[in-house]
Order: C-alpha cells, then sequence, then structure tokens
C-alpha cells in the first residue's frame, strides 16, 4: 500500500482530551503498529454531539439490542440525541472512505464488546456493544473493527491488517465498489 489510508479512530487513543474526566488514552501501541500506514480520522461522539469536557459518565441501560445511553447520576437520556449526530457522522464517514476503525475499549459510546448494560433499576444485568460503535457496525458491515485491546493479539491484529487490505483493494473493483453501491 503505497497511499495512507483512513482509518476511523476513538480521538482519545491519539491523546486527545476528550474523555468524561477531561483526560485521554493515548495508546502509543496503536501510535507506533500504524502511523506510517495510516491516516487518522478522530472521531468522539460525546463531544462531537455537544457534550462539554469534564462531563458526566454515561451508560447503557435497558435492552442489550436497543439501549439507551444516559448520564449516570442524574439519568439524562442522550439517546435520540447520539442517534441523529451519529446520522449526520455516518455520512460525513461515507465521504472520507474510511477502510476500518479502532475503537475505545470498555467505552459505552465506543466499546465493541463486553460494555455493561443497566437495568432500569441499576443492577448490571448483560453485555452489549457501545452506543456508537453499534450504528458504525451496522452502517458499514463491511468495514473492520478492532479495539485497542484485542489489537494487541498477533492473530486479531493479523485479521484486522487483512481485512483493511481486502477492503482496500475491493474498493478499486467498479462492480465491488461499496461506496458506489450505496449511493
Amino acid at each position: 500500500m503505497s497511499e495512507k489510508i483512513r482509518i476511523g479512530i476513538s480521538s482519545c487513543l491519539l491523546g486527545n482530551k476528550v474523555r468524561f474526566d477531561g483526560g485521554h488514552k493515548l495508546d502509543y501501541y496503536i501510535i507506533a503498529m500504524f502511523n506510517q500506514l495510516v491516516e487518522w480520522v478522530p472521531v468522539c461522539p460525546e463531544v462531537e454531539y455537544g457534550l462539554p469536557v469534564p462531563r458526566e459518565t454515561m451508560r447503557l441501560v435497558g435492552n442489550p439490542e436497543s439501549p439507551r445511553l444516559v448520564t449516570t447520576l442524574t439519568g439524562i437520556d442522550h439517546t435520540d440525541g447520539i442517534i441523529q449526530w451519529s446520522k449526520r457522522k455516518i455520512k460525513e464517514l461515507e465521504t472520507r472512505e474510511i477502510r476500518g476503525f479502532v475503537f475505545k475499549s470498555k467505552s459505552p459510546s465506543c466499546g465493541i464488546r463486553d460494555i455493561e448494560v443497566f437495568s432500569q433499576e441499576g443492577r448490571q444485568d448483560s453485555r452489549g456493544i457501545g452506543f456508537f460503535a453499534r450504528a458504525i457496525m451496522i452502517a458499514f458491515s463491511f468495514l473492520p473493527v478492532e479495539d485497542e485491546t484485542g489489537l494487541r493479539d498477533p492473530e486479531i491484529k493479523k485479521e484486522f491488517f487483512k481485512k483493511i487490505w481486502l477492503t482496500t483493494e475491493c474498493r478499486k473493483l467498479p462492480c465491488l465498489n461499496v461506496h458506489e453501491r450505496n449511493q
């Protein structure tokens, strides 16, 4: 691959101070592994939606297949706003032609697996997928996605790179150009 490929990434993994506590989760391993090959497309769903830094923590509540995104202390439900923002962001990302996405693990917005989903009473009932990660995985079902912890596993990392390469190569073929098919 001679050109850098665009990969979406949870903004905090690049060291951007967008987390609920005003911090970041700069991941030197991810940066060292990808920087020569990748043009990062950073995304922070909560900040881009309009929430401040710092902000109240949030969690998933209700049905794991269609949870609500609710603040933990005040119970403010941001689900409808995040859904509308996600639709706009997905349209934008379609134009950016991203080839993969690296999400922040354990995030109610960006986690791709095992995210705690709470009952209305506050008990941790089950596990699900982060709100924005789910939207991306539905809208771009062909897109390779992983989180920073998964990419530390050599086999998962190898598969992720292979899928990115295949996605990039397939998009060069007119009959398989997913972007054109979705127009």
